[in-house]
């Protein structure tokens, strides 16, 4: 529906009450209604998951395609992503929001700062799902009022031909509102309590829920030791639970992310019980460290298993968990993400110790022998030493190429005296090709870093604070910041129209007419960044 069909219709509502409704406009009704498109989370949990869908589609079709996103932990900085977003690629096509566990249990509990291991409130992901979204909308209604504001000078200027612009402009206006992909952890319990809490996200908005197959009571974040996975059938009842979830909830389109822990998870916490020989359940066992025993000489309380007809006794560790062969990590990885996307899931997460391109892709081509459009999201995880890496990979590459290395030490490439040499370069460039290089090799759909903004607001507040609180002082806040949002174009320099305060003026004067008393007046010193 187009601007002037949206005013047109909301005249027709009002018209049979125009008498009594007095000054209730069409015009500011439209506006209200095309600045809050999305009722309901629901809303757009409906509407992401079709974007989703077509992405994942576009990405068949031409893996150069791939989506991004960045982790968020407050519904500001989702906000402002998007909105640089917007002014700097002028559309938010491919780019989406992660919503980390991890900087949920860092950030948002009421217990405090935690570890990545399901501790925190199971509530606190959808409320900030909520939140994320109610700031995104909002973004929506502060650039559309600047619109209309706009539109309004332009007319009252008799610009007919600006006026048209701006109308087009808006009847095409792209939302702020994008997909998050949201980290249920390893579903905070059971099945039932997985079902219960994705319902919560789906009904905050989510279309994509992404969850692991560790055991949730002895959860780790993935980067860390400690790791225990749960036997196939636990997690496929937990992707049962999501799926239900979407389903009851009218979002039948919903993704579901399914990510395997195995690569560094050493331990299991159960036995799989198995039905017959080759069996998903016997493939889990298959993998279990054990040794062959005599029946006579078993000890008080041993836990048996059989296979190929021999009695082995499983590894079992004081913690009662039981242990995985060593070396058998990117096997069960590629098991993990077969059966996952045999039975429900949409996209793949495997969680690797580093950044490397044909380790992932290695896996990728075994699991695309059985399931030919297989997919992943990818953790571009801040817990990679990505300069070290890198560089390591290019010492072994001229290694292995014959090149003189005697200039390097391998261990202590991440030096600064390296920085600038042709090594630190060709590192760089593969760091910088690296999201679509992998998309192209390693099946990679969708590339997200989790911590960004932990990361970078713990930077910028050591940089201000250094400035500040030194021989800079005011200056070391104005040069680095104002300055720099003003030169750059940084909307929230505005802070008082960020907030909402224009907005609320166009409020007040729909509601008071000509009574309204408006913030934005002559003496609001955000008036001094209009130059």
């Amino acid at each position: 529906m187009t601007y002037q069909q949206s005013i047109v219709e909301a005249a027709g509502a009002i018209e049979p009450f125009r008498q009594t409704w007095d000054g209730i406009e069409p015009e500011s009704v439209a506006r209200m209604r095309l600045q809050n498109r999305f009722h309901t989370g629901l809303d757009i949990a409906r509407y992401t998951a079709k974007i989703m869908r077509r992405d994942m589609d576009a990405y068949d079709a031409d893996p150069a395609a791939y989506t991004q996103s960045l982790g968020c932990w407050h519904g500001f900085i989702g906000q402002q992503k998007l909105i640089s977003i917007k002014k700097h690629f002028g559309t938010t096509k491919g780019r989406y929001l992660y919503l980390s566990g991890w900087m949920v249990a860092a950030l948002r509990s009421d217990f405090g700062p935690l570890p990545d291991q399901s501790m925190h409130e199971k509530t606190s992901v959808s409320d900030l799902i909520a939140e994320l979204y109610t700031f995104l909308k909002q973004a929506d209604a502060r650039e559309l009022g600047m619109m209309f504001r706009e539109f309004d000078k332009a007319r009252s200027e008799g610009n007919e031909v600006e006026a048209q612009r701006i109308s087009h402009a808006i009847d095409n206006y792209e939302t702020h509102v994008v997909p998050i992909i949201a980290d249920i952890d390893a579903g905070f319990g059971n099945a039932e309590a997985t079902y219960l809490l994705a319902k919560k996200f789906i009904e905050a908005g989510a279309c994509c829920i992404q969850i692991e197959n560790q055991v949730s009571d002895e959860k780790q974040c993935g980067h860390q030791d400690g790791k225990v996975t749960v036997p196939h059938e636990d997690f496929l009842a937990k992707i049962r639970a999501v799926r239900y979830a979407f389903m009851e909830l009218g979002v039948d389109d919903g993704v579901i992310v399914a990510r395997t822990d195995s690569l560094g998870a050493g331990l299991t916490k159960q036995i799989a019980f198995t039905r017959e020989a080759g069996d998903i359940a016997d493939q889990y066992n298959s993998f279990l460290d054990c040794d062959e025993v005599d029946p006579a000489a078993l000890s008080h309380g041993e836990v048996l298993i059989s296979r190929d007809g021999k009695l082995m006794r499983p590894k079992r560790l004081p913690s009662n968990l039981f242990q995985f062969r060593s070396g058998t990590g990117e096997d069960r990885c590629v098991l993990d993400c077969i059966t996952s996307l045999q039975h429900g899931a949409d996209l793949l997460w495997i969680e690797t110790e580093k950044p490397h391109i044909e380790q992932i892709a290695g896996m990728v081509d075994r699991i695309r022998e059985v399931i030919p459009n297989a997919k992943l999201v990818y953790n571009n995880s801040p817990s990679f030493n990505w300069t070290l890496n890198f560089r390591q990979q290019v010492y072994d590459k001229w290694v292995g190429e014959g090149r003189d290395v005697s200039a390097f030490d391998r261990a202590r490439l991440m030096s600064v005296d390296y920085d600038g040499t042709e090594l630190a370069d060709e590192a760089d460039e593969k760091i910088r090709t690296f999201q679509r290089d992998a998309a192209a090799r390693a099946g990679i759909f969708h590339h997200l870093i989790t911590l960004p903004t932990y990361h970078t607001a713990a930077l910028s507040t050591d940089n201000l604070a250094r400035e500040y609180f030194g021989e800079q002082g005011m200056l070391g806040y104005v040069k680095n910041v104002q300055r720099a949002e003003i030169r750059q174009g940084i909307a929230c320099v505005k802070h008082q129209n960020m907030s909402g305060s224009d907005i609320g003026d166009d409020h007040k004067e729909y509601f008071a007419g000509e009574a309204a008393l408006k913030a934005g007046g002559a003496h609001n010193t955000m008036n001094q960044f209009a130059a």
